[in-house]
């Protein structure tokens, strides 16, 4: 089977094509005859910083979509032939995948298979950064940070079906500020400016929930924007500064509290959580509540290229791999 792999770190050329051995499902596990596969920020990171890579060579890809091909000793409720979509700890950017069956989501009916590789990561995590974890409550305002790309498309769409008042988003460049506003936002700022931005347009209160894939100085700074009682959610380090602190000082003042989440880190220690999360998530996305637009798809063998277009900062929504040429 072909899949791309890299051996050593560096820019998008390392990315190469390499005939592997068809693999076979383990216990508890499916293999799937990848059909589509979502490109992630995390990818970029792995090639170019060894994030979450634990040896060389590596394979990438976190999300897939396809039919089963074969499953694994002990494996019930799962059949080969059966559409599904599947959240993988890397390894996707293949023709066959391996996948954990406590991550794998059959397709319910009217779900295509390309529309289904954009939903294992991005959807269920925008859910839960609203939330599960960031509590939302009808008529509060709300700061998304990446608000153009994935989880900030679908996570506007979701604040303003679950009531959110004002819903604010911030970008990299002026260009993606269209996108954003189609998706559910009421006003949109540049990474530069949005502290100020924001108090000007709460008259000064600040917002009541922040959701930053950013950390470093963009998260100091979003806990500055927060009103009395605001919560700001970390889900990232695109920044790639040092492990950030918070404690008294920054909280107790005004009662603002911090949380974290990651969708992978919840995979690993609580699958079961992740599948009723997902479970809920795709709802949304059955019952049109949200849509997530595939902006751009290449062909598997130049992957380099989506790592070209989603590095570049000028991406929106969703950038996908079509594996069957």
């Amino acid at each position: 089977m072909r899949a791309v792999e890299f051996r050593e770190y560096g820019a998008p050329e390392v990315l190469r094509i390499v005939q592997a051995e068809t693999p076979e499902p383990g216990p508890s596990q499916v293999t799937i005859d990848a059909a589509y596969v979502g490109v992630n920020f995390a990818d970029l990171k792995a090639r170019a910083e060894g994030y979450r890579v634990e040896s060389l060579p590596f394979r990438p890809g976190l999300e897939v979509s396809g039919r089963i091909r074969a499953v694994g000793p002990d494996v019930e409720g799962l059949r080969p032939g059966q559409e599904v979509a599947a959240l993988v700890n890397s390894g996707a950017y293949a023709e066959v995948v391996v996948a954990e069956t406590a991550t794998v989501f059959p397709l319910p009916e009217g779900l295509d298979l390309r529309t289904a590789a954009t939903l294992p990561t991005v959807v269920p995590t925008a859910h839960a950064l609203l939330h599960e974890v960031g509590r939302l409550r009808t008529g509060e305002s709300v700061l998304v940070h990446g608000a153009a790309g994935g989880i900030g498309t679908v996570a506007g769409q979701l604040a303003r079906a679950a009531g959110a008042g004002a819903l604010y988003g911030v970008v990299s460049s002026a260009s993606k500020a269209e996108h954003a506003l189609k998706h559910g936002y009421d006003e949109v700022f540049t990474a530069d400016s949005f502290p100020d931005d924001v108090r000007r347009a709460t008259g000064g209160r600040g917002v009541d929930l922040v959701l930053d894939p950013v950390g470093g100085d963009t998260l100091r700074r979003g806990l500055d924007v927060l009103a009395v009682f605001g919560r700001l959610v970390s889900f990232g380090n695109a920044s790639g500064a040092a492990p950030w602190h918070v404690g008294q000082p920054e909280l107790y003042t005004q009662g603002r509290s911090v949380a974290g989440f990651s969708i992978l880190a919840l995979a690993q220690s609580a699958p079961e959580a992740l599948r009723s999360l997902a479970e809920r998530a795709f709802r949304k996305v059955t019952d049109g509540t949200v849509s997530l637009p595939v902006t751009a798809e290449f062909p598997l063998r130049d992957a380099a290229e989506a790592h070209r277009l989603m590095g570049g900062r000028t991406s929106t929504g969703k950038l996908l791999l079509r594996v069957a040429d």
